[in-house]
């Protein structure tokens, strides 16, 4: 939504969507914030423990009973398998998502690589809906004055608009803009511990098409995962980027990771808003 600097200041219930790629300091403000009557909605977390739990858990036992050890006991019912997924510890949630390549070196072939793509796709736009909900329980459930929904990297691949209007309509989106010498950064980080991420399908087949001329590999079995991630990361990175100014030129406002990382305080935080909201009036 859009404001007046007098709006935003009267506003009661503040509730803000945090965008950008993940890296940027979305977490580490949300994680502020909490500790000064913001409720912490993380889309990851809701993601991991609403919507693929199950999913998860099957993968987890999948690789349990490999192992013929643990598969006794699980088939005995001796022992069993839960999700510790935290806000802070989301590892759960990228190891299902996986990494394409040669299943020797834990990579997934593309059939299954795709469907859980797709299922993290589905998950995260039901997620980004949930946001009211949210808003609401934050208020009368838990007693929180003000909501943060810290979104995951990939809303902006989304491609739907009804996850906007509904964003648009009970929040104040903030797009938190690397500068040149954090793109870098994140990218030299992603070089050095390559992540599962998500790709819009159009973008993973035509980008996997040019790798696969490139490095002369005539099977997806044949990638190695890491490289293959590696080689994605700067090309996603980049391709999002005109999708989170177009969300923030029509929807909210654009904040650099310079001008947040200044922030060290809830009021250095909506002094921070109240000036972007200012500027780009």
């Amino acid at each position: 939504m859009k404001l007046s600097v007098d709006e935003f200041r009267d506003w009661e219930h503040k509730s803000i969507t945090l965008l950008g790629m993940s890296g940027v300091g979305k977490t580490r403000l949300a994680n502020r914030l909490r500790q000064r009557n913001w409720f912490h909605y993380s889309g990851d977390y809701r993601i991991g423990t609403r919507y693929l739990d199950e999913a998860i858990l099957d993968n987890i036992k999948q690789q349990a009973m490999q192992v013929p050890f643990l598969r006794d006991l699980l088939q005995s019912d001796s022992i069993y398998i839960c999700n510790n997924i935290t806000v802070d510890h989301l590892k759960p949630v990228s190891t299902f998502l996986g990494k394409l390549g040669n299943p020797e070196l834990d990579g997934l072939g593309l059939k299954e690589f795709k469907r859980r793509q797709e299922l993290h796709r589905v998950a995260e736009v039901a997620t980004m809906l949930d946001v009211p909900e949210f808003i609401e329980k934050a208020q009368t459930i838990y007693g929180y004055r003000h909501f943060v929904n810290d979104a995951g990297g990939s809303v902006c691949e989304l491609d739907d608009p009804e996850i906007l209007r509904v964003l648009d309509e009970h929040t104040l989106i903030l797009y938190i803009k690397a500068t040149e010498a954090d793109e870098q950064a994140l990218i030299r980080r992603a070089e050095a511990d390559p992540k599962p991420l998500y790709y819009r399908e159009a973008f993973l087949d035509q980008q996997l098409e040019v790798y696969m001329r490139e490095q002369d590999l005539p099977y997806v079995a044949l990638i190695d995962p890491d490289d293959f991630v590696r080689w994605m990361f700067p090309r996603l990175f980049y391709s999002r980027i005109p999708r989170y100014e177009a969300i923030a030129a029509q929807y909210g406002y654009t904040i650099t990771t310079d001008e947040l990382g200044a922030v060290e305080t809830e009021d250095d935080f909506l002094a921070l808003v109240e000036s972007v909201v200012m500027r780009q009036t």
